[in-house]
């Protein structure tokens, strides 16, 4: 008697649950049963297709599970384009990303280390934008929400000002309100005291917020997607709302299976990442492509026959993830 293969149907039911708010209670299985169908599905790595479509604009952010683990999504306005698991935001780490994504003609990002450089190597010809309610919140941290001195104040309007400059005339308004702060405010950020023979600034928070607007008016991040308008037409994002949103339901995902492990974390954004691309697959042909954990480079080869972590790390690699990168193949496994 031929012996049927339920495991596309075990997959969708797995995927089903991963995604929604059920507790396996609310399957109406037993937790025995439900682990004996779909605990198999953990050895599966949902990897990225290569977008091959060209977007106007993408969308660049990371969610961060620990701090030597991060996943890097890009994402159009539509869905997920590419996903990538590194142990930090180095330019290494966004470039291989990058790699599997055509280039755009301008991207949006929170401002992450490194992303800059990685997009001058492989995207050189894109555009930055640099996320202006993220460009605010920066400078709202050295001001605090309730500064006490008036050049704070000032500087904290300045800030609360950038949502509103929305076109070539505004934004032309709020540069002119932030160039007259600066120059009536120069002499006063200037003060500094001597301790111990080095000069302390008086007022280093100040300075701080300061140099991080400089430095997105000297790059032009700041207003990037107004001279995108001015260019090419249309409306141009001028924040990174629309991964924001899409990186509140993977958390949310994760807070609804709060306890799993570590890999189990990394491999639950795959599978949200993968099934939010412009076509996932049906489940029996995902079976069929997607690699397994001894099939993919780079991850622990061995680690079914070693003792594992809490976090589902091998006991050998001490805690959490350390190994030097995982690279994920151009290309579906065939």
């Amino acid at each position: 008697m031929r012996k049927i293969d339920s495991r596309a149907k075990d997959l969708a039911y797995f995927l089903d649950w991963l995604f929604s708010k059920d507790s396996i209670a609310d399957k109406e299985v037993s937790r025995t049963t439900f682990w004996r169908r779909t605990s198999w599905i953990w050895n599966l790595w949902p990897i990225a297709p290569y977008a091959g479509e060209v977007s106007d604009v993408v969308f660049l952010d990371g969610i961060w599970l620990k701090r030597d683990a991060v996943v890097l999504i890009a994402c159009s306005k539509e869905h997920i384009l590419a996903w990538h698991l590194a142990q930090s935001e180095c330019s290494e780490a966004w470039a291989a990303l990058m790699l599997r994504v055509p280039a755009p003609a301008m991207l949006v990002s929170d401002g992450a280390r490194g992303l800059a450089k990685a997009a001058g190597a492989i995207w050189p010809a894109t555009r930055i934008q640099r996320c202006t309610f993220h460009a605010a919140s920066q400078v709202k941290r050295y001001t605090t929400l309730n500064p006490k001195l008036e050049c704070g104040r000032e500087l904290l309007g300045i800030a609360n000002n950038l949502k509103d400059a929305k076109d070539a005339a505004t934004a032309a308004s709020w540069l002119v309100g932030y160039n007259d702060w600066c120059m009536r405010w120069e002499r006063f950020l200037r003060e500094f005291t001597i301790k111990d023979g080095k000069r302390l600034y008086t007022h280093e928070r100040l300075r701080k917020a300061r140099r991080s607007l400089n430095a997105l008016v000297q790059t032009g991040q700041l207003f990037t997607f107004v001279e995108m308008a001015e260019e090419r037409g249309g409306t141009w994002a001028s924040t990174n709302n629309v991964i924001e949103s899409r990186n509140a339901r993977i958390r949310e995902m994760l807070r609804m299976h709060r306890g799993l492990p570590l890999l189990h974390r990394i491999k639950a954004i795959f599978w949200w990442c993968y099934m939010h691309t412009e076509s996932p697959l049906p489940p029996a042909e995902i079976l069929r492509i997607m690699p397994t954990d001894d099939q993919v480079e780079g991850l622990f080869a061995s680690a079914s026959n070693k003792h594992k972590q809490d976090d589902g790390a091998p006991e050998e690699y001490g805690s959490g993830i350390v190994w030097s990168e995982f690279h994920m193949p151009t290309e579906y496994r065939q």
